[in-house]
């Protein structure tokens, strides 16, 4: 299985919309799921149908980028420099002032005219509007954004009524955790529900379905009937 080619784009973008997702890619990851079986056995199909990422932090200079709560990241790549990807994947930024350099509108358009795969995450469907993409194409947002997107990007067919929209190959999510959720779908949809739940755990994180509701995982009941933990962590 070819390892898969992850980009992020680096401008100032919450946080939490970029480390939720690859976090639970990289305990999706086969080198992960390897390495943690010595705490815990994990079945070697599950193991076995796991991916594997290269991700790649792409910024217009390889200089370090401001994001929100004081942090920055320092780029792996530059926009000149980036290896062909399979995955893009747009965090999302303040909206109000955010302006999207001219290098990184230009990748995107590739990306997506290319067929790759675009995720966004919370206000990160705004940059993809910004780049064009989305005229025509139906998407979500953060939903406090909602009335705002709409105004400024009128050509785009924007929805609050689920916590992910597909439009062929543009996946947009409404929400930081809605896009955690949005990625344990894909998951769940290419590799299995036995790579999902063995990610999830690894967080101890249980994803909504499109609706926002914790039905993904099975859930897990005592002997009286009684709601249980959904995980079930097991040890050598």
């Amino acid at each position: 299985m070819a390892r898969i080619q992850f980009g992020v784009l680096a401008f100032e973008y919450q946080v939490l919309d970029v480390v939720g997702p690859t976090d639970l890619l990289t305990c999706a990851s086969k080198e992960l799921m390897e390495a943690m079986r010595y705490l815990s056995p994990i079945d070697q199909a599950t193991i076995d149908r796991a991916p594997q990422f290269d991700f790649h932090h792409i910024g217009i200079t390889r200089d370090p980028v401001q994001l929100t709560c004081s942090m920055s990241i320092v780029p792996t790549t530059t926009v000149d420099e980036c290896p062909d990807l399979d995955i893009l994947l747009l965090g999302g930024p303040n909206p109000i002032g955010f302006e999207l350099h001219p290098k990184f509108a230009d990748l995107i358009r590739r990306h997506v005219a290319a067929g790759k795969l675009l995720f966004t995450n919370c206000t990160g469907a705004s940059v993809a509007a910004a780049a064009g993409v989305l005229d025509g194409k139906n998407a979500t947002v953060n939903n406090i954004e909602f009335e705002y997107a709409k105004k400024r990007y009128p050509n785009v067919k924007w929805t609050v009524d689920k916590k992910w929209v597909v439009d062929g190959n543009i996946w947009t999510g409404s929400g930081a955790i809605a896009g955690m959720d949005m990625f344990s779908y894909w998951l769940k949809e290419n590799y299995g529900m036995g790579v999902l739940v063995q990610a999830a755990l690894m967080l101890d994180y249980e994803p909504r379905d499109i609706d926002g509701v914790l039905n993904v995982i099975p859930k897990r009941y005592d002997e009286n009937g009684q709601q249980i933990s959904t995980h079930v962590f097991s040890y050598h």
